[in-house]
């Protein structure tokens, strides 16, 4: 965190202390959002922020949590200053708190610089089109709901889901077709159990992909307070590196429910008015002042692309967090219960799933030419083979015409060789190809979504001579 300035102000008129919070009588000189040193009686010193000021009180939230603060003998000491983080380009393959101290037991950075975590506002006059393919080797996503750079695409999972091995899958195998010596990825969990951050620390070095990672590890067991602070320090850490070093950072949030629950517990602690389930009313721009620091900045080449995870409970997408992140961004990637428990790997059920900006990002010189027709193509062809699951377990298998049984197989083997393959880290033409050989099975005249000269080029039997 920031160093003290020479303007410090030193309380000892803790009046009470609610969950993560204490409260300041006759906080003079005080301002909103400025860090605190909070020395304990032990001598122990923790960090917190002003979150509410007035003349008569200032509530304080403490990062490493309020155990042991005495009310008597407990000084508070106002630095002038906002939270900020140290950063450097040392930070890539390195473990960090949610706050951004070491966890993986080795030094201190050294800090180029000392950057607030809120972030610095962008003007949208000089914010760029979010454009140029990310290609995740995941094929529900590069082919049908394709990421592009600068774009904020959420992960909705249900509980037990495999959301976790999704998401470090994405971050060992991301990257910028041509600019793979500019790729970075920063990993925040928040609120994750031990189990949890072992898996990630495990995949991120026995696949060497934590060298061009940054970690930060918010643990379940840790202060709730720091959950609050974790994705901002992580977002500043972000935009450092892509604007100061030209880096394409992704930045995989995770989970951000329970960041929301941080969220939840905090404005209780304050005893404000709670808005839906609970949730404070203001947890929408709380959100948006995270999610809308995804983006490209004109003059810039780096840039930052966000994939937030969120656990949906109950699996209700209507639930007020995958609601309200569903306004907020462009577009979502949804796991069903029903595909993992068929077996399908990852279980992205494509049909709900939608990327507003694909467009942008694939076609001639950027992913090929025919990927818009495929995708569709793909869409269409497994949604009526799905349509017809439901038929026929109304009327029978034997009702369907031969066209209809056509389609039925393809819905079954879209599962199996294009949503499932596993550890699989797949090429966009791979990615194509797959589909091409897909649709192959329907007869051409069923292709209704591609152009005639890609069927000519691209189609497995024409290209074979057939």
């Amino acid at each position: 965190m920031s160093v003290p300035s020479l303007l410090d102000r030193e309380f000892r008129t803790v009046s009470y202390v609610s969950g993560p919070l204490i409260f300041v009588e006759r906080p003079m000189g005080v301002s909103f959002g400025e860090t605190a040193r909070i020395t304990l009686p032990s001598g122990e010193e923790r960090n917190g922020q002003v979150l509410d000021i007035s003349h008569d009180l200032a509530v304080v939230q403490v990062y490493e949590g309020t155990s042991g603060v005495d009310s008597d003998t407990t000084s508070v000491r106002f630095t002038g200053q906002a939270p900020a983080i140290d950063v450097s380009m040392d930070m890539l393959g390195r473990v960090f708190t949610g706050v951004g101290k070491p966890r993986d037991g080795g030094p201190e950075i050294i800090p180029e610089d000392s950057v607030d975590i809120s972030g610095t506002p962008i003007n949208p006059y000089s914010r760029d089109k979010p454009a140029d393919f990310i290609q995740t080797g995941m094929s529900a996503i590069d082919g049908l709901n394709t990421l592009v750079r600068g774009q904020k695409l959420p992960i909705f999972s249900g509980s037990g889901l495999p959301a976790n091995k999704l998401a470090a899958q994405i971050a060992r195998q991301a990257r910028v077709p041509g600019a793979e010596e500019a790729f970075a990825v920063v990993f925040v969990a928040m609120g994750i159990t031990h189990k949890e951050a072992s898996f990630f620390m495990n995949d991120f070095e026995r696949t060497g992909a934590l060298e061009r990672v940054v970690f930060f590890l918010n643990l379940a067991d840790d202060p709730t307070i720091e959950r609050v602070a974790t994705p901002r320090c992580a977002l500043s850490t972000a935009e450092f590196l892509a604007y100061t070093h030209n880096l394409h950072v992704l930045v995989i949030l995770t989970d951000m429910t329970n960041y929301c629950e941080a969220l939840r517990e905090i404005s209780t602690a304050r005893e404000e008015v709670p808005g839906r389930r609970g949730y404070p009313g203001y947890m929408y721009t709380d959100l948006a002042s995270i999610y809308e620091r995804a983006g490209r900045i004109t003059g810039k080449s780096g840039s930052i692309t966000q994939i937030p995870i969120l656990t949906m409970p109950d699996d209700d997408i209507t639930h007020p967090v995958p609601d309200l992140t569903g306004y907020i961004t462009e577009g979502q990637i949804v796991l069903s219960r029903d595909l993992y428990r068929r077996g399908a790997d990852p279980p992205i059920d494509v049909l709900p799933c939608l990327s507003r900006l694909m467009n942008l990002g694939i076609g001639p010189e950027k992913t090929r030419e025919d990927h818009r027709n495929v995708a569709d193509q793909l869409y269409a062809s497994y949604a009526y083979g799905r349509d017809l699951r439901r038929l026929v377990a109304i009327v029978g298998e034997e009702a369907l015409t031969e066209l209809d049984k056509v389609y039925l197989s393809f819905a079954d083997e879209f599962e199996k060789k294009f949503i499932t393959q596993g550890d699989q880290n797949r090429s966009i033409e791979e990615t194509l190809g797959i589909g091409w050989d897909l649709m192959a099975s329907l007869p051409e005249d069923e292709l209704k979504r591609i152009k005639k000269e890609y069927i000519r080029k691209y189609h497995p039997l024409l290209k074979a001579g057939e």
